[in-house]
């Protein structure tokens, strides 16, 4: 099945602090480890159980850094399979430039390092010797990389350049949360210079609609798809997009962004080439990147009080056969180990016969790691050639002939992936809200949460003052229903828009 390619495998726990009490309970080896504060009493450490008990990831001994363990590390090799295939699809190609920056390039283009100042890590030190300059650990690539391009552009035949890289980027976070905001952290951000204006835009709002596409289509996670304010655009960008996706706490989590960046690092590190009229000129470029706050995204929009609850498409494991052995342990095993060689080959299938647990405890520990598909086969089942197929995202059980088993699991990982994201889409349909006073907006946020769609009159002082009265902020300027029908939700002026606010991580 071509949707779940087998290069897609692997797995991970979360990130632990001493402070944080392990609220496992250790029982004897008939009762599973079940405890996972329940998300309605405390969404946070719901969050962090889940991630610790899943084993996704862990806390290191590095302040703000987490340790991916295998589970989660492999869930972000199949988004970055998935993702990588879309980029190289659409022209891009893979590079790879420096984690150090000179900090005579990063003070270069002075409001883009203004926007990163406070986070940037620095190197001061090369063994004992002092360096004669600072390099910054990078925060992100734009001056490194417009170092290099100033060199290689020359004339129109070397454009558009299209380069994407995977990378760790390192910003000192004063609050950290494992996946969502940490001081480093794995992303990949494309960077591509153009000839025209016209040419930056299409290639911004082309990858933005790839990231809404993959988010989508492979994460099951809906999204709205806009612009970002003068105030919320990254540091130095002509203008800003974003997708912005919904958490079942109410808060809103910017899944993704893409940049035009105007021609103002184009200038600062003269980057021009000679166009077909004989003209110099400089380039147009556009950047744009998604992280592994992906994952975070997964875990709060589809997780459950149960724990994981994953997407087919970038599941570690897609199914999970377990033997029940009872009294013919030799022929369930044999036909156990039979249905995962079968399987193997089209699916991300695992086989678990280790005997220090039993059954019970094992049908736990892959619901709460998220597994799609449980496939249950004792000495019944290997009697009247069949199996028992449990999904995760609804519990329904049914029985399968093992001769249709393959063609069956297909079908209902396919039906398993769209339910997940309706579901996700119902939820933020029943929490968006629309507020045509003050009084109704700050209902919404307080009570509500979720999505508060409202007028706005487009200017810099009411949206901080939102903010400032609210902590919401405005997510995005949607490119859909943004007509406004009023007066600004907080001054009563002219509306220009109708935006998209919440409270955001």
């Amino acid at each position: 099945m071509e949707a779940y390619p087998a290069e897609c495998r692997h797995e991970i726990r979360p990130i632990y602090n001493s402070k944080i009490e392990r609220k496992v309970i250790m029982a004897d080896e008939n009762q599973f480890v079940k405890e996972i504060t329940p998300m309605d009493e405390d969404f946070s450490q719901w969050y962090i159980d889940t991630i610790l008990k899943a084993e996704m990831a862990d806390y290191s001994t590095v302040r703000g850094c987490i340790v991916f363990r295998p589970y989660g590390y492999a869930i972000w090799e199949n988004m970055q399979h998935l993702l990588d295939k879309r980029f190289k699809e659409t022209g891009h190609k893979n590079a790879y430039f420096p984690l150090f920056i000179p900090e005579s390039l990063l003070q270069k283009e002075a409001e883009h390092v203004e926007g990163f100042a406070p986070e940037v890590a620095w190197v001061t030190h090369g063994g004992s010797d002092e360096l004669a300059e600072r390099l910054a650990v990078r925060p992100t690539s734009e001056t490194i990389i417009c170092s290099m391009y100033s060199k290689w552009i020359k004339s129109w035949r070397d454009l558009p350049v299209l380069i994407n890289q995977w990378a760790n980027v390192v910003r000192w976070e004063k609050s950290t949360r494992p996946f969502l905001r940490t001081s480093e952290f794995l992303w990949q951000e494309g960077h591509t210079a153009h000839r025209t204006e016209e040419d930056a835009e299409e290639e911004t709002l082309k990858m933005l609609e790839v990231y809404r596409d993959f988010v989508e289509t492979e994460l099951a996670i809906p999204v709205i798809k806009g612009r970002k304010t003068e105030n919320e655009k990254f540091a130095g960008a002509l203008r800003t997009y974003t997708i912005e996706a919904l958490m079942k706490d109410g808060k809103a989590l910017q899944a993704g962004t893409s940049h035009n960046l105007g021609q103002h690092f184009a200038r600062v590190f003269d980057i021009q080439f000679l166009d077909t009229d004989g003209q110099l000129k400089y380039v147009w470029q556009t950047s744009w990147g998604v992280s592994t706050r992906l994952i975070g995204a997964l875990i709060m929009t589809h997780g459950d009080n149960r724990g994981l609850k994953l997407p087919p498409r970038v599941a570690p494991i897609q199914a999970i056969i377990i033997p029940i052995p009872g009294q013919d342990s030799e022929s369930v095993y044999a036909r156990a180990k039979k249905l995962a060689g079968s399987l193997k080959d089209r699916y991300r299938v695992e086989l678990d016969m280790s005997d220090e647990k039993t059954p019970g405890w094992k049908f736990n520990e892959y619901e709460m790691k998220g597994v799609p598909l449980r496939i249950e086969i004792g000495p019944r089942d290997v009697k009247n050639n069949q199996v028992v197929l449990v999904r995760r995202d609804t519990g329904e059980k049914m029985i399968v002939s093992q001769d249709d088993l393959s063609t069956k699991i297909g079908e209902l990982l396919e039906d398993i992936q769209r339910n997940m994201f309706a579901q996700a889409k119902t939820f933020v349909e029943k929490n968006t809200s629309v507020a045509k006073s003050f009084d109704e907006f700050q209902n919404a946020i307080e009570s509500k949460r979720g999505f508060v769609k409202a007028n706005w009159c487009g200017s810099s002082e009411c949206e901080l003052a939102i903010k400032e009265k609210t902590m919401a902020t405005i997510r995005c300027i949607p490119f859909e229903d943004n007509e406004p029908d009023g007066e600004c939700v907080h001054c009563g002026g002219k509306a220009s828009k109708k935006v998209i606010f919440a409270r955001s991580y």
